[in-house]
C-alpha cells in the first residue's frame, strides 16, 4: 500500500498512514505504554512470560512465530524470498539482473550491524556502483532491509556517511550477536514509527561511532535532541565505556545496556544494565499487528 499510494492522488487530511511492523515484545505482552519523548522510560515490574527467546528464534512475522516450528520456519523463509523476488520486485521495479540482486540480499545477512560498504559489495558482485546502490534502494523501499545512519555532532568526531543495515526478518541472520542487535533495531524502529504515525513526534534512530572507533549501537533522538542510547550485549554485565563517553559529550539523559541474560538490573548512577525483554517490553507498539490478525 505504501508503494502504490506514492503514485496516486493526494488524500491530504482525509486519512492517516500507519506503518505496519511485525510482532514485538510489548505488543505480545499487551503493554500499555505512556512513553513521552524526552522523558524516562517506565519499565514493567515483573514479566510473567519471557517472549524474547521465541521472537529471537522465529522472528516477528506472525505465521512462523505462531507456529514456532523449525521446519515450518525454514520453508516460510525460502518461500517468502521466492515470492519477494519473483512477484514484488519483478512487478514493481525494473531490474534486469535479478539473480545478482538476490545474491546481494543474501550477502546482507552476514553484514548486519557492520558499516555498510557499497564498494565492497560492488567488488564481490562484480557490478557497477550504480547498480548496487539502485538495488539497495529497492530492497529498502520494498521493506526487505533498512538503514541506521550515524549521529553527527560537533562535540564528537563522528562518521559522516557510513550506515548500518538491518533486516526486517532477523530470523535469517546466522550470527547470534548480530541477530540480537537486529531484533533490537526492529523494536526501536517500530517505536519510532509508532510515535511518529500515532503521536506526531519527530523521532530519529541512529548509531554512535567516532574516529577513535568508540561505538554505541543505537541513539534515539526526540525533536533532534538525544533522548536515550542503547548498547546490546548477549552476555555482559559490565557497561560499555563508550556509553559514558557519549553520554557526557552529547548530554544524553538516559543510557541503557541490555542483555539476553535474565535476573540482572543494575544502575551505577549513569548506565542501567537490564534484561532485553524488560526493556523492549516497555516500548510502545500500537498493537496494530494484533488488530490485523483479529480482523483476518
Amino acid at each position: 500500500m505504501d508503494i502504490y499510494r506514492k503514485g496516486g492522488d493526494s488524500l491530504q487530511g482525509r486519512y492517516h498512514a500507519h506503518r505496519l511492523h511485525g510482532l514485538s515484545v510489548g505488543e505480545l505482552q499487551k503493554t500499555k505504554s505512556s512513553l513521552v519523548p524526552g522523558k524516562e522510560i517506565e519499565f514493567p515490574g515483573k514479566i510473567e512470560h519471557d517472549l524474547l527467546p521465541a521472537l529471537f528464534q522465529f522472528g516477528s512475522f506472525p505465521e512462523p512465530f505462531l507456529k514456532q516450528n523449525n521446519r515450518g520456519l525454514r520453508r516460510w523463509q525460502r518461500e517468502r524470498m521466492d515470492r519477494f523476488f519473483r512477484e514484488d520486485v519483478r512487478d514493481l521495479e525494473n531490474v534486469r539482473d535479478l539473480s545478482s540482486m538476490e545474491l546481494l540480499a543474501s550477502m546482507l545477512e552476514d553484514r548486519i550491524g557492520s558499516l555498510l560498504s557499497l564498494q565492497s559489495l560492488r567488488e564481490d558482485l562484480e557490478v557497477s556502483h550504480r547498480a548496487v546502490s539502485h538495488w539497495m534502494t529497492i530492497l529498502e523501499r520494498l521493506y526487505h532491509c533498512f538503514n541506521v545512519t550515524p549521529f553527527t555532532h560537533k562535540a564528537i568526531r563522528s562518521l559522516k556517511k557510513a550506515a548500518k543495515v538491518y533486516l526486517w526478518d532477523w530470523s535469517v541472520v546466522p550470527d547470534k550477536g548480530a541477530r540480537f542487535e537486529n531484533l533490537v533495531a526492529c523494536h526501536l524502529l517500530k517505536m519510532k514509527h509508532a510515535l511518529e504515525d500515532q503521536e506526531g513526534y519527530r523521532i530519529g534512530l541512529h548509531y554512535l561511532r567516532d574516529a577513535g572507533k568508540r561505538e554505541v549501537d543505537f541513539l534515539v533522538t526526540a525533536e533532534g535532541k538525544p533522548w536515550f542510547a542503547v548498547e546490546c550485549k548477549t552476555a555482559n554485565r559490565t557497561p560499555n565505556p563508550a556509553l559514558n563517553y557519549y553520554g557526557e559529550r552529547l548530554k544524553i539523559p538516559y543510557l541503557y545496556q541490555i542483555t539476553r541474560e535474565e535476573g540482572i538490573d543494575t544502575f551505577d548512577g549513569r548506565v542501567r544494565v537490564m534484561p532485553a525483554g524488560k526493556f523492549l517490553g516497555a516500548l510502545p507498539s500500537g498493537r496494530v499487528m494484533w488488530a490485523v490478525l483479529r480482523w483476518q
